[in-house]
């Protein structure tokens, strides 16, 4: 058994001493996107700083926990928080929520984030569903000692965003009346905002939006067997095409704005899975 499974089972048998639920669909909350724990029934919570060993969210827009709940007849966990780089861990250590997510009994991983639109087209305001990813810039998760009771050393991610689950966003998008573009997402280590050269740059290998966080959850959940999709929501234009600074404020303002709509087509999505 490795090491760091070691760790995590530790980590489980906590939630799992007093939480006996078992989700289907795990869904990772983006600053200002967590107006959909409103629509979970539910049964249970457990902060992150209540496990021993966990990591803890030192960001003050991400609370932190898990919500065990139902949203109609499907069983979810929604982590209100994630962990990122920027605040000292690891990225090993930043997906051990989704790892913990897999071995709660999670099949399907749903990824939001809020992100800046590399993409001209793409202005504040539109949804984006994740159909690839650009991790080469940040550190891969699966680095050091692989976790094989979880997934194997050398793992394929030729289908990172499960197609089938897109097309399903795509007709619960349609079927709401919910515009939803497609595009590809760069994931940068933070905290800082990416410099205009740098976006250029990514537009120039092909990606739509930028953030900090996302693509290493998704490497992870590849990693484990989990079948994932993602949304970002774009609140500003990046910084070679905005007329202004960015600050984190506006970002969580603009993705609070856009979260009803958010809540309205995940709720649609899960029911129908």
């Amino acid at each position: 058994m490795s090491r760091h499974y070691e760790e995590l089972l530790k980590m489980y048998n906590q939630i799992r001493e007093t939480i006996d639920f078992e989700p289907k669909v795990a869904i990772v909350l983006g600053s200002g996107l967590t107006k959909i724990v409103d629509e979970i029934d539910v049964k249970a919570h457990k902060g992150f700083g209540h496990i021993a060993g966990f990591p803890v969210c030192t960001n003050a827009a991400h609370r932190g926990r898990f919500v065990f709940g139902y949203i109609g007849d499907v069983p979810v966990v929604a982590l209100e928080g994630r962990l990122h780089s920027y605040e000292g861990y690891t990225n090993q250590e930043c997906v051990i929520p989704v790892r913990m997510a897999k071995m709660l009994g999670a099949e399907i991983l749903i990824l939001t984030n809020a992100a800046g639109g590399i993409n001209l087209d793409f202005g504040p305001g539109t949804m984006m569903n994740i159909t690839d990813h650009i991790s080469s810039f940040v550190e891969s998760p699966l680095k050091g000692e692989n976790v094989e009771e979880l997934g194997t050393r050398f793992p394929d991610m030729s289908n990172i965003y499960d197609k089938e689950l897109s097309k399903k966003l795509h007709a619960t998008a349609d079927k709401l009346g919910i515009e939803l573009a497609d595009g590809t997402y760069v994931q940068a280590s933070g905290p800082n905002y990416e410099s205009p050269a740098e976006v250029k740059m990514f537009r120039t290998v092909g990606a739509d939006a930028v953030a900090m966080s996302t693509a290493i959850e998704a490497m992870a959940a590849a990693h484990a067997g989990m079948k994932t999709v993602g949304i970002s929501c774009i609140v500003n234009k990046a910084t070679d095409h905005n007329h202004g600074t960015l600050n984190d404020d506006d970002v969580v303002k603009t993705a609070s704005e856009m979260d009803t709509k958010l809540t309205k087509l995940l709720t649609e999505f899960i029911n129908e899975l």
